[in-house]
This record gives structure tokens, sequence and C-alpha cells, in this order.
């Protein structure tokens, strides 16, 4: 198939991870609108496949990947189907993410805000990348948050073993979503692969429920009435996946569809060097896979 002007991604496939509610659903949907293939990641089989078939509904060419991202063995076996699946894979949209007041080991005994919401799309994109590079020109789509402008990397205690406080996990890990992002454009320049990372804007979902803590929960109640609707905040995931306008781009942090400055810390080649290569220790990425 070859893109027409109301299907610009048709002959496309797009992996979106999170994607069966909320700002991933409403990613997978926009996409899928516009004519890709769409691979819908999510640890539910029942919401997954509900998911797909509205999406099927729809006229939507949509694929159901199921999948626990906190375990590593299972972003491994994800990575596999995935590469089973497509024969070509021009976009990967890194939106699984989450929030935890307390603090909770994963089954390979890491910390889960660090582990779901960088380890993960470190580790997938990494094993995606050889079947990205040889579909270039694609593209590696990350939701971060603005929370990254209040993180602080702390390489001493990368998981909250001497002290967990559930929004400083957050925005550590939000932080890294960008600092991972900037590396890996440098990494990956000259292939035809791109890599850029969002802030989607404060957004009505469950985000944050399994364990929200009281003043998370308080605060969500109330800004809820202010909060984008899903659609809303996936419009700056879509623009990155899909747009012309955005082909060729690479290394920059978007918010409102636009490019904007990320915080003084992301810009810390030294620091985002030393994540690469401790994420990559933790998540056990051999010399061979990988930028």
């Amino acid at each position: 198939m070859t893109p027409t002007p109301g299907r610009p991604m048709a002959g496309r496939t797009v992996l979106v991870t999170g994607g069966t509610g909320g700002i991933g659903g409403a990613t997978a949907a926009g996409l899928a609108a516009l004519g890709a293939r769409v691979g819908v990641v999510g640890r539910d089989r029942a919401r997954a496949e509900g998911a797909a078939a509205r999406l099927r509904a729809s006229g939507g060419e949509v694929d159901v990947f199921i999948a626990d991202l906190s375990a590593q063995r299972e972003v491994r076996r994800l990575a596999d189907e995935a590469l089973a699946a497509y024969p070509r894979l021009d976009v990967l949209v890194n939106n699984v993410g989450g929030y935890w007041a307390r603090r909770h080991a994963t089954e390979d005994g890491l910390e889960r805000t660090f582990a779901v919401n960088h380890l993960t799309p470190f580790l997938l994109t990494n094993l995606l990348l050889p079947r990205l590079r040889e579909s270039a020109p694609a593209r590696v789509v990350t939701v971060s948050s603005g929370a990254q402008a209040m993180g602080r990397i702390d390489f001493d205690d990368l998981e909250g073993e001497r002290g967990y406080r559930g929004q400083r996990a957050y925005n550590q890990s939000k932080l890294a979503n960008v600092l991972f992002t900037y590396e890996l454009a440098r990494r990956l320049e000259g292939t035809g692969v791109t890599a850029t990372v969002l802030h989607p804007g404060v957004v009505r979902t469950a985000f944050g429920q399994e364990d929200p803590g009281r003043w998370m929960a308080a605060m969500t109640r109330v800004a809820r009435l202010f909060m984008k609707t899903p659609e809303e905040g996936a419009r700056t995931s879509i623009h990155l996946a899909s747009s012309p306008a955005v082909e060729g781009v690479t290394g920059q942090y978007f918010a409102n569809e636009r490019p904007k400055r990320s915080s003084k810390a992301s810009y810390d080649r030294a620091a985002a060097a030393r994540l690469w290569d401790a994420s990559a220790r933790l998540v056990h990425l051999t010399d061979d896979q990988g930028a």
C-alpha cells in the first residue's frame, strides 16, 4: 500500500505500548485512522482485545500483544513476537508508564517506577532497533512528562532503596526518558531512525490508580476538571509518529506538537551516557544488542 491524502500512514506499521486505553489507546486509534497497521500492547487480554475490536469496527488494522512490561522476560518475549509478526516496523511508541506512591519491586527485583517508566522502553527499543534500522526511515517516540523538569538522576540510589518517595521516583524516571532519547538520537545518527520525546500534558486517565497515595488521589480529583482528554493528550504522540513535518527530526523534546526546551539536566551528555550504561547492566543488554 502507498500513502494517500486521507490515509498518510497506509502501508506503515506502528507498535504502541500501553495501547489499550488512556493516551496510548487514543494514540493507537489516531494512527489506525490514518491508515497504519497498529500493534496494541497491553497486559490484560480482555481489555486489549476489546480495544482492538473497537478499532477494527472503525476500519483499523490492529494486532494484539499481551505482556506485563514490568518483567524483563515479557519485554523480551514481546520483542520476539513483534519481530516475528512485522517484516518492517516504521514507528515504536513507548507510551507505557505509571506512578506508585509506595516502593514496589518487580519480579526482576527492581523498583517498579524506574523499571516500567525507563528500563522497559530502554530495553524494548534496543531489542527492536535492528528492525527499525531495516525499515528506515523509522521513528522512536517516547512519552515523558513535564515532571522531567523536576527530576534528578540519583546514580547512587537509582531504585530508591535508601529512601523512596513516589513523586521523586516518577520525576527521575521521566527525566530518564529524555536523557535516553537524546543519547539514542546521538547513537542513531545517520541510520535514518529518529528519536523524539514528549510531554502529553496533564491528561484525564486512570494513571496512577494502582497505588496513588492520598496526596495524588486528592490532587487528581480536583485537577480532573482541568485535564486534557486522552484524545487531546495523544495529539503530540500522533504528530511525532506520523507527520511529514517532523521527518528527520531527532533528539528533541515536544509539547503541544511543538519543540520545546527540556530541563537543563536533560542536556548533560555525561549523565546520559552514564545512565545508558547503568540501564544496559540492569536489563542485561549484551554488546551485540541495541545501539
